[in-house]
This record gives C-alpha cells, sequence and structure tokens, in this order.
C-alpha cells in the first residue's frame, strides 16, 4: 500500500481518514497503516516485542552514558512517514522509569508532515550513570489516528464556566 495516494476529506484539505469498523458487540478498532521508515545503515527498524503490543521499540543507534541529573538527545537513526490522519508518540519504556531515566517532556510528538530522525530526549534522575549501548531500547513507538478539528474564536458559556480544580466541591 502506498501511503502517498491514500486519500480522502475530513475537512482540512485533503488527509486520510483511519477506517473504523464497529463489532458485532458494540466494540471497534481502526484498520492498521502502513509506516514507511528511512533507516541508517547501522540503525534498527522499530519492532514490537510481542505482535500486540501498541508500542513498537525504538533503539538507540549510539553508545553513551548519561550521568545523575543529566539529559541527553539520543539519536534512534530512524525516520518515519506516517499517514495523515494519523501521528506518532514517543513514550519511555517502563523498565527505564524503574531505573530513573525518564523522558522530560512525559511523550513525544511526531507529526505527519515530519521527515526527520527521531530522536528521544532522556534524563538521568538516579543517583547512578545509566549506560546507553547501541541496539538498546530506548522507547517505545505507538501510531495512534488523530483528529484535527478547525478552531473558530467563538465562546459558549456553560454552567461551569472557568471552575477548575476543586471548583465542583471536594
Amino acid at each position: 500500500m502506498n501511503i502517498d495516494n491514500i486519500t480522502g476529506n475530513v475537512g482540512i484539505g485533503t488527509t486520510y481518514t483511519p477506517k473504523m469498523t464497529i463489532t458485532s458487540g458494540g466494540g471497534y478498532y481502526f484498520s492498521s497503516p502502513q509506516v514507511t521508515c528511512l533507516v541508517e545503515d547501522k540503525a534498527f527498524l522499530p519492532k514490537r516485542a510481542n505482535p500486540n503490543d501498541a508500542g513498537a521499540d525504538l533503539m538507540s543507534v549510539e553508545d553513551l552514558e548519561i550521568y545523575p541529573g543529566e539529559q541527553k538527545l539520543v539519536g534512534t537513526g530512524v525516520a518515519v512517514k506516517i499517514p495523515q490522519g494519523y501521528a506518532g508518540f514517543v513514550f519511555n519504556r517502563s523498565s527505564q522509569g524503574k531505573k530513573g531515566i525518564t523522558m522530560p517532556h512525559s511523550v513525544g510528538v511526531i507529526d505527519t508532515d515530519y521527515r526527520g530522525e527521531i530522536k528521544v530526549l532522556l534524563k538521568n534522575i538516579s543517583e547512578d550513570p545509566y549506560k546507553i549501548q547501541r541496539g538498546d531500547r530506548i522507547a517505545q513507538l505507538v501510531i495512534m489516528p488523530v483528529l484535527l478539528p478547525e478552531f473558530t474564536d467563538i465562546w459558549n458559556d456553560t454552567a461551569r464556566g472557568t471552575g477548575g480544580f476543586g471548583s465542583t466541591g471536594t
């Protein structure tokens, strides 16, 4: 399937509309898009550990060490071509969280028109240096359908108004 030729109108230009199928039990699922990747010579294609895992592992293309309190941008050597109507989301791996390795911004978002290398910002909040070697799994890539609503400058008041945290009582 060539993702450049999949189109359908969703109200904002011409974009791909993810196909949603409703099951007899009332559930639903989306069709799986093909994601074309550009992989550098010494890099690794994103890979799921198990066939039904939501996230595909992203691997480091370099050897490095992150010292306590330090953060580094780690290259994967991979670029992805995400179909319109979808976005890529880069999440930390739970095993790294257990070791004090976090993603300072919580999640990275890859838009459909981005064509550069995926890089992962990792921070060491532990008390020990953290070594990463080429081929180590450093993050998870999840591809999800996204809605692209149009925003308008019209405000409709509600009974709630601007009430936020704790505004409805404790």
